[in-house]
């Protein structure tokens, strides 16, 4: 089964159309349907948060949720705060991407900075390396580096 491509044009005109079926979730995965880069920008979808991503990161995602927490649903500078004073190694990573969100928020979508919140953040397990340390009697034990995708969410605040 291939996907339909739709126009700008048709896109706009079926507007409302669209957006009720984006908003409609699937039956029996409870996911909602699955709308291209190109139709998202179209309607409009997405234009009211700031997004920013780090892959591959070389930390555990365990060790990152841990300060992920910490910040979950607060507003920004207490946020900021929060993680400029946290004595952990993730601190600094999510500092930056923490800042990078924000500056996706204003301008790129001409949020305002006083009233952005952290809406979402979550670490994704990424590929794990796989390294070998040389153990007695000719053995050989695993040492699995683990990596971690980041993402951090802001919205404004109603």
């Amino acid at each position: 089964m291939a996907k339909e491509i739709f126009s700008k044009k048709e896109l706009l005109k079926d507007r409302e159309k669209a957006i009720e079926v984006y908003s409609k979730n699937h039956r029996k995965s409870n996911k909602p349907a699955l709308l291209t880069k190109k139709e998202k920008r179209t309607l409009g979808i997405g234009k009211d948060q700031g997004i920013a991503t780090l892959k591959y990161v070389r930390i555990s995602p365990r060790k990152v949720k841990l300060v992920l927490d910490l910040i979950r649903n607060k507003d920004i500078d207490e946020a900021y705060a929060i993680l400029r004073y946290t004595p952990k190694a993730a601190s600094e990573i999510l500092f930056k991407l923490l800042k990078s969100a924000e500056a996706n928020a204003t301008n790129n979508n001409d949020l305002d900075r006083e009233e952005l919140y952290v809406a979402d953040c979550f670490a994704n397990q990424g590929p794990t390396l796989k390294r070998i340390r040389p153990r007695a009697q000719g053995r050989a034990s695993r040492i699995r580096k683990r990596t971690s995708h980041i993402t951090i969410v802001v919205k404004e605040r109603d």
